[in-house]
């Protein structure tokens, strides 16, 4: 299993390219795309992306939350805070997603690079 962020999710529902989107193509096309349960939420508060995303993917496989997630997801960014990093709640709830169930991300986002430097995150 691979998941994807927002980012890189809207690229590949608008038909933009990059290797991001190649990567969700491929990885979609052999049922291995995963959400993290926050990328969905922000998908979903876009009408144009909600609307694409039902019509691209009507099935959607979701990370499961794992008990202390929240709590991992705040030292996780607090981590990140205290090297004077930029750690946005959304990326450190994806990110911990990913981590818990040790799935990589795909991304075109390059703050998410923080989180697999300090805190475990891998990279797609």
């Amino acid at each position: 299993m691979i998941a994807t962020d927002t980012s890189s999710l809207i690229a590949f529902l608008q038909g933009d390219e990059g290797n991001d989107v190649d990567k969700i193509q491929n990885v979609a096309a052999g049922g291995e795309l995963i959400f993290p349960p926050v990328v969905l939420t922000e998908i979903l508060s876009d009408p144009r992306s909600a609307a694409l995303l039902e019509k691209t993917m009507p099935e959607i496989a979701l990370l499961d939350i794992i008990d202390g997630y929240w709590a991992r997801a705040g030292k996780a960014r607090r981590i990140l805070q205290q090297h004077k990093l930029k750690a946005k709640i959304a990326d450190a709830l994806i990110a911990q997603s990913c981590i818990d169930h040790d799935v990589a991300l795909i991304t075109r986002d390059t703050d998410f690079r923080h989180f697999a430097k300090h805190c475990g995150l891998k990279l797609a």
